[in-house]
């Protein structure tokens, strides 16, 4: 509230004290002339009735009315000061006192902040800085720094902590005051004919070469005298004044602070910055590389790096050593970071504890009325630490969980603010943004959380909770349900498959939550069928993996399920591009399915079948070739010939037939096969699209590069439309049109679509994917081809390293991006000089 309406108030509760001590003087004096009834008797004492009694004590009595008068009225005039507020005389006689700044230690990875905040105090343009973002991230740390580097360039510094209203009235009048406030301006504040604000503000206003800090302004909404919104700027918070004005808070709303205060979000440290933290604290506790790997697990963040470093510098403690300290973690985290503090109610020592931090957020949350706030944090914090899709969190979820009702405004509230207090982020925040695609809009919303905030919420829903079997069972039932919608959804579902990927394996973790570990392994097999038709593939691998070892240890190896599972996860490496151990897991596969369930049996046919894409993806087409053709023929015996089992294994025998230079033979193959699979399957279905995409693949190698690019494009078209701009298929086309073109010789037209490729292929399956080395080596090749030799000589030496690294200095592939380097280095080639043979983008199936 404004101090000056406060004066008011007390104004005129003093005129009220003053009339009603002049009426009980008048009172007692009439009752002494007998004028006022007495109900008690109806006759007049007998002292009344001496007059030499009576007048001299109505003379005093009046004296006194009058005395009581005459001093209200001084007090009307600010003859003395209120409670909230310091007298002038000590605060003009003060040294600051707490108005100094906190001393500080060299900061830390803070540079970009610190730069731009000396910017904003060197050129003041009318705007509030505000350091913002979680508890723990060091707002105060970055205030200090710029505070001290200030002081030394001659700024004059305060230094505000928030306590309350009324501290907060006092510590502005100090340094109004410091700055010069003459004790008229605010002897006018004191009578309320002025606003205490607007008295500080213009003074602050006339000063020049000023840095104010308003610390710990978690509680926005408290700062207003009067309760306006900060963003008004009519009460302490104003973008005004010769000086800066710099806020740190856990509030990170742009709505909160207004359109004239410029946000600095506070992130976590970069790997480096933060090791060397560690450094700078425990400089014997072992190399910068160990540092960084202890930074990393602490989630870079500055409160638990400082609280790791103080630990190990002391010499009584159990982990001197980050290597020691860092595996720790896993078993005492509770001990080493967890903790509680004995004094974790006082806030001041609350800020200073990891395990106590961000309950401060959540308490002040729950006093603005989102008292969902701290259970949705701690289901969150159940889930895997990765992003989870907001269509997972619902009010069904937590009345299951908490045996609370809730309403979907309210969980929708209480996300807000989380977000709004730093304790939920969303993924674009914590990475750099891939390129856009169209799929973009389709993504379900999600949220992220720091990889401590979880690991410490987790903590305290265990010490919180006896019984944590109702939270797992409603989080497994969840997501069952989420997987069997996303299931149900086929292609339109695909994002959302994604998404709870990271998640599925908790069922497995929670198999006591639900009733039959049958139903769960249904459920994560349908899932990663799902997956694996988008193109996820090392989600597919995660997922089976870890089927796997739950199936092996519940039914064997040998058990119809262990073999599915193995079956998928052998899948997922050819997928991944790991085509060797692929062929291993497959080859054991055959023989293990051929004992068990038999020679014949679809299960063994289509083992056999994915061996020998294995083994095409290994640039062994002559046994592919043979494996495929045995799968034909015992698939056409078995399953007839239009069975689509049958109709894939002669989509891959083509494919094995192309990769030996029967060009002719596979073309033959791959037209009766688009007929049949468009007649049995449609013309849409993904793999009537991979045998045209494999058409074209094979009229290309034949030299027909027209029409290899005329059909390239119409399946580009459709695989964009059918499986998503994104899908390792639709990329493959995209790069398989680029190989047609440059066929041609449109080598500018090929370079823009091999970059579109790879930077996809980096993004979708990563740098190490045998695609996305195949579509920087023809990159490479094109960029060549425009005589920009220097740029292709970069791709080769990617390609180099890479493959040196994964396969080895003597493997073809790296003695082809060694010649590739070599030659782009020349800056000459023949340009008819072979590409790479490896047919890394036509598409085989199961």
């Amino acid at each position: 509230m404004v101090v000056g309406n406060e004066e008011g108030g007390m104004a005129r509760r003093r005129d009220a004290w003053v009339g009603s001590a002049v009426a009980g003087t008048a009172a007692v004096v009439m009752a002494g002339l007998g004028l006022v009834t007495n109900y008690a008797s109806a006759s007049i004492p007998g002292w009344a009735a001496d007059p030499w009694v009576v007048w001299p004590a109505f003379a005093v009595l009046l004296a006194g009315a009058v005395g009581l008068l005459v001093w209200g009225r001084r007090l009307d005039s600010g003859g003395s000061a209120t409670a909230p507020l310091t007298p002038v005389d000590r605060l003009v006689g003060s040294r600051h006192g707490s108005l100094r700044r906190p001393h500080v230690e060299r900061v830390r990875g803070r540079d970009t902040e610190l730069t731009a905040l000396t910017g904003m105090l060197r050129r003041p343009e009318g705007e509030v800085a505000v350091i913002c973002g979680a508890g723990g991230l060091g707002k105060t740390t970055v205030a200090a720094q710029l505070a001290a580097q200030a002081e030394e360039d001659g700024w004059q510094v305060f230094w505000v902590r928030w306590r309350d209203p009324v501290d907060i009235a006092q510590q502005m009048t100090r340094v109004a005051v410091a700055c010069g406030l003459p004790e008229a301006e605010l002897e006018a504040a004191r009578a309320g004919q002025r606003s205490l604000p607007d008295v500080v503000w213009r003074q602050l206003a006339s000063a020049r070469r000023w840095l104010l800090v308003l610390d710990n302004i978690d509680e926005p909404h408290a700062l207003d005298p009067d309760g306006e919104p900060v963003a008004h700027y009519r009460g302490w918070i104003r973008p005004q004044g010769r000086g800066l004005l710099l806020i740190t808070s856990r509030d990170t709303s742009e709505l909160t602070w207004g359109r004239r205060a410029r946000l600095l979000h506070l992130r976590p440290l970069a790997s480096p910055d933060a090791g060397q933290v560690l450094l700078d604290a425990a400089a014997r506790a072992g190399t910068p590389a160990q540092a960084q790997r202890l930074a990393e697990r602490l989630g870079r963040l500055p409160l638990a790096l400082q609280a790791a470093g103080s630990y190990l510098a002391t010499p009584t403690s159990r982990f001197r050593t980050f290597e020691r300290y860092r595996q720790a973690l896993d078993g005492e985290l509770g001990a080493l970071l967890g903790a509680a503090h004995p004094d974790a109610s006082h806030p001041d020592v609350a800020r200073t504890v990891v395990r106590h931090t961000w309950e401060l957020s959540l308490d002040q949350l729950a006093t603005e009325g989102h008292v969902l706030a701290r259970p949705l944090l701690r289901l969150l914090a159940m889930l895997a630490p990765a992003p989870v899709p907001l269509f997972l969190i619902t009010p069904g979820l937590l009345d299951a969980a908490t045996g609370e009702p809730a309403t979907t405004a309210e969980v929708e509230g209480a996300l807000a603010g989380l977000y709004r207090y730093g304790l939920l982020g969303l993924p674009e925040e914590h990475r750099p943004r891939p390129q856009p695609t169209i799929d973009d809009d389709a993504l379900p919303a999600q949220v992220v959380l720091h990889p401590l905030v979880r690991e410490i919420s987790a903590l305290a829903l265990a010490q919180e909770t006896a019984e944590l079997a109702s939270w797992h069972r409603a989080v497994a039932v969840r997501l069952t349900d989420a997987i069997s919608e996303a299931v149900r959804a086929a292609r339109s579902g695909w994002p959302a498959a994604r998404l709870l990927a990271p998640h599925a394996p908790l069922l497995l973790d929670c198999t006591m939550a639900l009733p039959d570990l049958t139903d769960v392994t249904d459920t994560v097999n349908r899932l990663a069928d799902v997956l694996y038709d988008a193109g996820a593939y090392t989600s597919v691998h995660t997922l089976s993996r870890r089927l796997l070892d739950v199936q092996t240890r519940v039914a064997g190896s040998d058990h119809p399920d262990s073999l599915a599972s193995r079956h998928r996860l052998g899948k997922a490496l050819d997928g991944m591009g790991q085509y060797a151990q692929a062929a291993d897991h497959h080859r054991q596969i055959l023989d293990d399915r051929a004992r068990v369930l038999g020679p014949d049996h679809p299960d063994t046919l289509t083992s056999r079948n994915n061996l020998a894409n294995a083994l095409y993806g290994m640039g062994q087409y002559a046994q592919a070739a043979d494996h495929h053709r045995q799968a034909l023929d015992d698939r056409a015996r078995v399953l007839g010939p239009d069975h689509p089992d049958t109709l894939t294994s002669r989509n891959n025998l083509a494919n094995a037939l192309n990769g030996t230079g029967q060009c002719e033979q596979a073309v033959v193959l791959l037209r009766r096969t688009i007929d049949e699979r468009a007649r049995v399957l449609g013309p849409d279905h993904p793999h009537t699209l991979d045998s045209r995409n494999n058409l074209a693949f094979a009229l290309h190698a034949m030299g027909q590069y027209a029409q290899a690019v005329e059909r390239h494009r119409q399946t580009l078209a459709d695989r964009a439309r059918v499986l998503g701009p994104d899908h390792p298929h639709t990329l493959g086309s995209r790069h398989n049109l680029a190989d047609a073109l440059r066929g041609m010789g449109e080598y500018a037209e090929a370079a823009d679509l091999y970059q579109q490729a790879l930077t996809a292929y980096l993004r979708v399956l990563g740098p190490d994917h045998p695609n996305t080395l195949g579509s920087r080596h023809s990159l490479a090749i094109a960029l060549a081809d425009l005589g920009r030799h220097a740029h292709a000589a970069d791709h080769h030496r990617q390609n180099l390293a890479i493959r040196i690294r994964n396969l080895g200095p003597d493997h073809p592939d790296t003695l082809h991006s060694r010649q590739g380097l070599e030659e782009a280095l020349a800056g000459s080639r023949a340009p008819q000089r072979p590409m790479d043979r490896r047919p890394w983008h036509r598409t085989i199936t199961d």
